[in-house]
């Protein structure tokens, strides 16, 4: 299987996926990140696609960031990819590309909750379980079809941070397995 991991951030999934072991083939950010660090450090090779704009007054050429980016992947053989902690939201021509061979792991139990305030919307809302969804990205946010979900309890006093966590640590599990389940299903 020739994966890549796609990160923004701090880089704990793509950690355990690393201590998993995973066969990681790439991992690309959109910004530069603690998640290039690990892999680096991992002797994970790593790409940086840097995007210019973070505005979200729509000015940022999703178009043109997608196409660069399912280039890049192209170019190298990937077979699937796991979103981990990816904050690019990617426009059609992923999707055509790679219908079928891409995964993200959301913090709630979907379809509740969808976006990146998915944690803080399930506090404000006074539910008393939320949870982890990992699931086939389709060109609807936070939708497509729902490989694992696992709920984690909402505690009382929880704020975000602490909720997050929680439910972290059950991504750190589930993720992995998943990625492996579903990469034995499409024969890679």
């Amino acid at each position: 299987m020739k994966l890549a991991v796609l990160v923004s951030g701090t880089g704990s999934l793509l950690e355990a996926m690393i201590k998993d072991g995973l066969p990681i083939a790439l991992v690309l950010a959109d910004k530069p990140c603690r998640g290039l660090e690990i892999a680096g450090a991992a002797g994970i090779p790593t790409l940086l696609v840097a995007r210019k704009d973070f505005r979200k007054d729509g000015k940022f050429d999703r178009e043109a960031y997608t196409k660069k980016v399912v280039e890049e992947l192209q170019s190298r053989g990937i077979e699937l990819i796991a979103m981990a902690g990816f904050m690019t939201v990617f426009s059609k021509p992923m999707f055509d590309a790679c219908e079928g061979r891409i995964l993200n792991s959301h913090p709630s139990l979907l379809p509740a909750f969808k976006g990146e305030s998915a944690v803080a919307d399930a506090l404000a809302a006074g539910v008393t379980e939320t949870g982890t969804t990992i699931h086939v990205a389709t060109m609807e946010l936070d939708d497509g079809p729902i490989l694992a979900q696992e709920k984690v309890p909402v505690m009382p006093g929880d704020t975000i941070e602490t909720l997050w966590e929680r439910i972290k640590v059950v991504e750190r599990r589930l993720y992995p397995a998943v990625i492996r389940d579903y990469a034995r299903k499409l024969g890679i």
